[in-house]
Protein backbone atom coordinates (compact mmCIF):
# COMPACT_ATOMS: atom_id res chain seq x y z
CA UNK A 1 0.00 0.00 0.00
CA UNK A 2 1.46 3.26 -1.20
CA UNK A 3 1.37 6.59 0.51
CA UNK A 4 -1.41 8.09 -1.59
CA UNK A 5 -3.85 5.17 -0.49
CA UNK A 6 -2.67 5.24 3.19
CA UNK A 7 -4.26 9.11 3.02
CA UNK A 8 -7.25 8.37 1.37
CA UNK A 9 -7.69 5.14 3.81
CA UNK A 10 -6.89 7.63 6.53
CA UNK A 11 -9.32 10.60 5.12
CA UNK A 12 -12.02 7.85 4.96
CA UNK A 13 -11.62 7.15 8.37
CA UNK A 14 -11.66 10.82 9.37
CA UNK A 15 -14.91 11.39 7.51
CA UNK A 16 -16.15 8.24 9.37
CA UNK A 17 -15.82 9.00 13.03
CA UNK A 18 -16.84 12.83 11.84
CA UNK A 19 -19.89 11.36 11.11
CA UNK A 20 -20.34 8.98 13.94
CA UNK A 21 -19.42 11.51 16.27
CA UNK A 22 -22.20 13.72 14.44
CA UNK A 23 -24.58 10.80 14.46
CA UNK A 24 -23.68 10.41 18.70
CA UNK A 25 -24.51 14.18 19.12
CA UNK A 26 -27.94 14.20 17.31
CA UNK A 27 -28.98 10.87 19.49
CA UNK A 28 -27.87 12.52 22.78
CA UNK A 29 -30.01 15.83 21.61
CA UNK A 30 -32.82 13.62 20.39
CA UNK A 31 -32.43 11.88 23.96
CA UNK A 32 -32.73 15.28 25.62
CA UNK A 33 -35.64 16.14 23.77
CA UNK A 34 -37.62 13.23 24.98
CA UNK A 35 -36.47 13.89 28.10
CA UNK A 36 -37.89 17.53 28.42
CA UNK A 37 -41.53 16.06 26.31
CA UNK A 38 -41.74 13.74 29.08
CA UNK A 39 -41.12 15.59 31.26
CA UNK A 40 -43.58 18.42 30.68
CA UNK A 41 -46.68 15.86 29.86
CA UNK A 42 -45.68 14.17 33.62
CA UNK A 43 -45.87 17.32 35.14
CA UNK A 44 -48.97 18.56 33.10
CA UNK A 45 -50.39 15.48 34.25
CA UNK A 46 -49.45 15.66 37.83
CA UNK A 47 -51.45 19.35 37.91
CA UNK A 48 -54.32 17.64 36.47
CA UNK A 49 -54.29 15.15 38.69
CA UNK A 50 -54.16 17.70 41.61
CA UNK A 51 -56.75 19.75 40.30
CA UNK A 52 -59.51 16.73 39.14
CA UNK A 53 -59.49 16.88 42.84
CA UNK A 54 -60.54 19.92 43.94
CA UNK A 55 -63.40 19.76 41.09
CA UNK A 56 -66.54 19.62 41.75
CA UNK A 57 -68.66 17.29 39.61
CA UNK A 58 -71.94 19.53 39.49
CA UNK A 59 -70.65 22.16 39.03
CA UNK A 60 -68.40 21.48 36.22
CA UNK A 61 -71.75 20.44 34.21
CA UNK A 62 -73.23 23.59 35.16
CA UNK A 63 -70.57 25.04 33.71
CA UNK A 64 -70.92 23.18 30.02
CA UNK A 65 -74.67 23.58 30.13
CA UNK A 66 -74.31 27.64 31.21
CA UNK A 67 -72.44 28.38 27.78
CA UNK A 68 -75.46 30.67 25.90
CA UNK A 69 -75.80 30.50 22.10
CA UNK A 70 -74.45 33.42 21.46
CA UNK A 71 -71.35 31.80 22.62
CA UNK A 72 -71.90 28.67 20.60
CA UNK A 73 -72.43 30.50 17.62
CA UNK A 74 -69.37 32.70 18.09
CA UNK A 75 -67.24 29.60 18.77
CA UNK A 76 -68.57 27.95 15.88
CA UNK A 77 -67.65 31.56 13.68
CA UNK A 78 -64.23 31.49 15.13
CA UNK A 79 -63.41 28.14 14.39
CA UNK A 80 -64.59 28.30 10.66
CA UNK A 81 -62.50 31.45 10.19
CA UNK A 82 -59.57 29.85 11.93
CA UNK A 83 -59.66 26.71 9.53
CA UNK A 84 -60.30 29.45 6.61
CA UNK A 85 -57.33 31.01 7.18
CA UNK A 86 -55.35 27.39 7.15
CA UNK A 87 -56.05 26.57 3.79
CA UNK A 88 -53.63 29.85 2.97
CA UNK A 89 -51.07 28.22 4.63
CA UNK A 90 -51.17 25.78 1.68
CA UNK A 91 -51.78 28.59 -1.01
CA UNK A 92 -48.74 30.62 0.12
CA UNK A 93 -46.75 27.43 0.16
CA UNK A 94 -47.54 26.14 -3.10
CA UNK A 95 -46.95 30.11 -4.56
CA UNK A 96 -43.60 29.49 -3.29
CA UNK A 97 -42.77 25.86 -4.87
CA UNK A 98 -44.10 27.37 -8.30
CA UNK A 99 -46.60 24.89 -8.47
CA UNK A 100 -50.21 25.56 -9.95
CA UNK A 101 -52.77 23.25 -8.30
CA UNK A 102 -56.37 24.31 -7.85
CA UNK A 103 -57.48 26.38 -4.80
CA UNK A 104 -60.42 23.58 -3.37
CA UNK A 105 -57.63 21.11 -3.80
CA UNK A 106 -54.99 23.27 -1.28
CA UNK A 107 -58.12 23.90 0.59
CA UNK A 108 -58.73 20.02 1.08
CA UNK A 109 -55.24 19.03 1.72
CA UNK A 110 -54.56 22.26 4.20
CA UNK A 111 -58.25 21.51 6.07
CA UNK A 112 -57.97 17.62 6.33
CA UNK A 113 -54.05 17.02 7.19
CA UNK A 114 -54.21 20.14 9.61
CA UNK A 115 -57.74 18.46 11.19
CA UNK A 116 -55.99 15.37 11.56
CA UNK A 117 -52.48 16.21 12.47
CA UNK A 118 -54.59 18.93 15.22
CA UNK A 119 -55.80 15.61 16.58
CA UNK A 120 -53.66 12.64 16.13
CA UNK A 121 -50.38 14.91 16.70
CA UNK A 122 -46.73 14.29 14.96
CA UNK A 123 -47.42 16.81 12.33
CA UNK A 124 -45.05 16.37 10.24
CA UNK A 125 -45.94 12.58 9.93
CA UNK A 126 -49.50 13.07 9.95
CA UNK A 127 -50.52 16.83 7.71
CA UNK A 128 -47.52 14.87 5.29
CA UNK A 129 -49.30 12.02 4.86
CA UNK A 130 -52.79 13.33 4.49
CA UNK A 131 -50.83 15.98 1.40
CA UNK A 132 -49.39 12.96 -0.07
CA UNK A 133 -52.56 11.32 -0.23
CA UNK A 134 -54.25 14.43 -1.94
CA UNK A 135 -51.17 16.03 -3.66
CA UNK A 136 -49.64 13.32 -5.14
CA UNK A 137 -52.46 12.36 -8.22
CA UNK A 138 -52.20 15.92 -9.05
CA UNK A 139 -48.82 15.46 -10.21
CA UNK A 140 -46.59 16.66 -6.76
CA UNK A 141 -43.42 14.93 -5.92
CA UNK A 142 -42.88 13.42 -2.46
CA UNK A 143 -40.15 15.98 -1.96
CA UNK A 144 -42.54 19.05 -3.21
CA UNK A 145 -44.77 17.62 -0.74
CA UNK A 146 -42.14 17.37 1.77
CA UNK A 147 -41.15 21.43 1.15
CA UNK A 148 -44.59 22.47 0.99
CA UNK A 149 -45.15 20.80 4.92
CA UNK A 150 -42.16 22.85 6.06
CA UNK A 151 -43.18 25.92 4.92
CA UNK A 152 -46.68 26.04 6.00
CA UNK A 153 -44.77 24.86 9.43
CA UNK A 154 -42.92 27.93 9.17
CA UNK A 155 -45.78 30.03 8.22
CA UNK A 156 -47.45 28.52 11.87
CA UNK A 157 -44.57 29.12 14.01
CA UNK A 158 -43.96 32.70 12.66
CA UNK A 159 -47.69 33.55 12.64
CA UNK A 160 -47.23 31.91 16.48
CA UNK A 161 -44.08 34.57 17.29
CA UNK A 162 -45.34 37.58 16.07
CA UNK A 163 -48.63 37.04 18.01
CA UNK A 164 -46.46 36.24 21.58
CA UNK A 165 -44.15 38.90 20.71
CA UNK A 166 -46.83 41.63 20.46
CA UNK A 167 -48.50 40.44 23.72
CA UNK A 168 -45.77 40.49 26.02
CA UNK A 169 -44.67 43.46 25.00
CA UNK A 170 -48.25 44.75 24.65
CA UNK A 171 -49.96 43.75 28.02
CA UNK A 172 -46.33 42.99 30.40
CA UNK A 173 -48.28 44.00 33.62
CA UNK A 174 -51.65 42.32 33.30
CA UNK A 175 -49.43 39.36 32.19
CA UNK A 176 -47.00 39.35 35.09
CA UNK A 177 -50.05 39.06 37.53
CA UNK A 178 -50.79 35.95 35.63
CA UNK A 179 -47.35 34.33 35.31
CA UNK A 180 -46.06 35.72 38.29
CA UNK A 181 -43.08 37.19 36.26
CA UNK A 182 -41.90 40.61 36.30
CA UNK A 183 -43.33 43.26 33.31
CA UNK A 184 -39.44 43.79 32.76
CA UNK A 185 -38.93 40.23 32.17
CA UNK A 186 -42.11 39.51 30.07
CA UNK A 187 -41.12 42.53 27.51
CA UNK A 188 -37.53 41.09 27.34
CA UNK A 189 -38.95 37.88 26.27
CA UNK A 190 -41.48 39.71 24.05
CA UNK A 191 -38.55 42.14 22.35
CA UNK A 192 -36.18 39.00 22.03
CA UNK A 193 -38.83 37.35 19.92
CA UNK A 194 -39.40 40.39 17.81
CA UNK A 195 -36.12 40.14 17.30
CA UNK A 196 -35.58 36.96 15.96
CA UNK A 197 -39.02 37.74 13.99
CA UNK A 198 -37.37 41.05 12.18
CA UNK A 199 -33.72 39.04 11.96
CA UNK A 200 -35.28 36.44 10.13
CA UNK A 201 -37.07 39.01 7.98
CA UNK A 202 -33.80 40.75 7.10
CA UNK A 203 -31.81 37.68 6.63
CA UNK A 204 -34.46 36.40 4.00
CA UNK A 205 -34.63 39.89 1.93
CA UNK A 206 -30.91 40.51 1.61
CA UNK A 207 -30.95 37.03 -1.03
CA UNK A 208 -32.53 34.09 -2.14
CA UNK A 209 -31.88 31.94 0.73
CA UNK A 210 -32.12 28.04 1.31
CA UNK A 211 -31.25 24.64 3.46
CA UNK A 212 -29.95 22.02 2.24
CA UNK A 213 -30.29 18.54 4.58
CA UNK A 214 -28.92 15.16 3.39
CA UNK A 215 -29.40 16.43 -0.31
CA UNK A 216 -32.78 17.47 0.19
CA UNK A 217 -33.13 21.76 -0.63
CA UNK A 218 -35.97 23.95 0.73
CA UNK A 219 -36.16 27.32 -1.12
CA UNK A 220 -37.14 29.65 1.84
CA UNK A 221 -39.57 32.48 1.21
CA UNK A 222 -38.47 35.94 0.56
CA UNK A 223 -39.18 38.83 2.39
CA UNK A 224 -42.89 39.48 1.25
CA UNK A 225 -44.21 36.11 1.25
CA UNK A 226 -42.72 35.90 4.98
CA UNK A 227 -44.70 38.72 5.57
CA UNK A 228 -47.58 37.21 4.67
CA UNK A 229 -46.80 34.09 6.26
CA UNK A 230 -46.53 35.72 9.74
CA UNK A 231 -49.61 37.84 8.99
CA UNK A 232 -51.89 34.87 7.83
CA UNK A 233 -50.67 32.39 10.91
CA UNK A 234 -50.75 35.43 13.42
CA UNK A 235 -54.67 35.57 11.97
CA UNK A 236 -55.44 31.85 12.49
CA UNK A 237 -53.61 31.75 15.97
CA UNK A 238 -56.29 34.57 17.11
CA UNK A 239 -58.78 33.34 15.38
CA UNK A 240 -58.66 29.82 17.21
CA UNK A 241 -57.39 31.72 20.58
CA UNK A 242 -61.06 33.74 20.14
CA UNK A 243 -62.86 30.25 19.89
CA UNK A 244 -61.83 29.56 23.49
CA UNK A 245 -61.99 33.27 24.49
CA UNK A 246 -65.83 33.43 23.97
CA UNK A 247 -66.64 30.24 25.26
CA UNK A 248 -64.73 31.42 29.06
CA UNK A 249 -67.55 32.25 31.59
CA UNK A 250 -68.83 35.30 31.04
CA UNK A 251 -67.72 38.00 33.64
CA UNK A 252 -64.01 37.11 33.51
CA UNK A 253 -62.67 40.56 33.08
CA UNK A 254 -59.95 39.37 30.79
CA UNK A 255 -58.38 41.43 27.83
CA UNK A 256 -58.18 39.15 24.82
CA UNK A 257 -54.33 40.47 24.02
CA UNK A 258 -53.18 39.20 27.68
CA UNK A 259 -55.01 35.84 27.17
CA UNK A 260 -54.06 35.54 23.84
CA UNK A 261 -50.18 35.60 25.18
CA UNK A 262 -51.73 32.86 27.80
CA UNK A 263 -52.90 30.43 24.55
CA UNK A 264 -49.80 31.17 22.30
CA UNK A 265 -47.78 29.66 25.71
CA UNK A 266 -50.03 26.66 26.40
CA UNK A 267 -49.97 25.96 22.96
CA UNK A 268 -46.11 26.07 22.81
CA UNK A 269 -46.02 24.23 25.83
CA UNK A 270 -48.21 21.46 24.18
CA UNK A 271 -46.66 20.98 20.71
CA UNK A 272 -43.00 20.42 22.74
CA UNK A 273 -44.86 17.43 24.92
CA UNK A 274 -45.62 15.75 21.37
CA UNK A 275 -49.06 15.18 23.45
CA UNK A 276 -52.09 15.15 20.17
CA UNK A 277 -53.32 18.38 19.97
CA UNK A 278 -51.31 19.06 23.30
CA UNK A 279 -53.94 17.01 24.90
CA UNK A 280 -53.26 17.56 29.22
CA UNK A 281 -50.21 19.92 28.79
CA UNK A 282 -52.89 23.00 27.03
CA UNK A 283 -55.22 22.48 30.06
CA UNK A 284 -53.09 22.40 32.56
CA UNK A 285 -51.03 25.63 31.53
CA UNK A 286 -54.90 27.47 31.10
CA UNK A 287 -56.00 26.12 34.42
CA UNK A 288 -52.57 26.97 36.38
CA UNK A 289 -52.85 30.66 34.22
CA UNK A 290 -56.20 31.21 34.55
CA UNK A 291 -57.16 30.25 38.25
CA UNK A 292 -58.52 33.62 39.58
CA UNK A 293 -61.51 32.29 37.43
CA UNK A 294 -64.34 29.14 38.47
CA UNK A 295 -61.67 26.23 37.31
CA UNK A 296 -64.89 24.44 36.42
CA UNK A 297 -66.27 27.20 33.99
CA UNK A 298 -62.49 27.33 32.50
CA UNK A 299 -62.42 23.51 32.63
CA UNK A 300 -65.82 23.41 30.53
CA UNK A 301 -65.06 26.31 28.22
CA UNK A 302 -62.13 23.71 27.29
CA UNK A 303 -63.88 20.64 26.43
CA UNK A 304 -66.31 22.77 24.71
CA UNK A 305 -63.31 24.37 22.79
CA UNK A 306 -61.87 20.64 22.04
CA UNK A 307 -65.55 19.60 20.75
CA UNK A 308 -65.51 22.43 18.56
CA UNK A 309 -62.07 23.36 17.24
CA UNK A 310 -60.65 19.79 17.64
CA UNK A 311 -63.65 16.94 17.08
CA UNK A 312 -65.76 18.51 14.99
CA UNK A 313 -63.33 19.67 12.56
CA UNK A 314 -61.36 16.29 12.84
CA UNK A 315 -64.80 13.95 12.14
CA UNK A 316 -65.55 16.14 8.82
CA UNK A 317 -61.73 15.41 7.50
CA UNK A 318 -62.61 11.72 7.92
CA UNK A 319 -65.98 12.25 5.72
CA UNK A 320 -64.19 14.71 3.13
CA UNK A 321 -61.08 12.30 2.78
CA UNK A 322 -63.34 9.30 2.33
CA UNK A 323 -65.62 10.89 -0.07
CA UNK A 324 -62.61 12.79 -2.11
CA UNK A 325 -60.73 8.66 -2.15
CA UNK A 326 -64.17 7.65 -3.67
CA UNK A 327 -64.78 10.18 -5.90
CA UNK A 328 -61.56 9.96 -7.09
CA UNK A 329 -61.77 6.00 -7.70
CA UNK A 330 -64.58 6.64 -9.75
CA UNK A 331 -62.72 9.13 -12.15
CA UNK A 332 -60.28 6.43 -12.59
CA UNK A 333 -62.49 3.61 -13.65
CA UNK A 334 -63.96 5.53 -16.90
CA UNK A 335 -60.53 6.31 -18.12
CA UNK A 336 -59.58 2.63 -17.21
CA UNK A 337 -62.49 0.80 -18.69
CA UNK A 338 -61.40 3.77 -21.92
CA UNK A 339 -58.42 2.18 -22.47
CA UNK A 340 -59.10 -1.51 -22.20
CA UNK A 341 -61.78 -0.86 -24.94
Amino acid sequence: MDLQDTALLTDSQRRRERAQALLRRRRRWQMLGALLSAGIFLAALVTLWHLAHEIDGEQLHEGLRSASSRQIGLAALFTAISYALLTGYDFLALKQLGERIAYHIAALASFTSYAVSFTLGFPIVTSGTVRYWIYSPKGLKTSKIASLTVIAGITFWLGMGGVLAWSLIREADALSNILYLRPVLLQLIGAGAMAALLGYFFWVSLKHRAVIIRGWRLDLPGFKLSLGQTLLGAGDVCASAAVLFVLLPVGHNLNFETFLAIYVLACMLGIVSHSPGGLGVFEATMLVALSHLPTEGVLGAMLLFRLFYYLIPFVLALVMLALHGGWSRLKRKPAQSTRTS
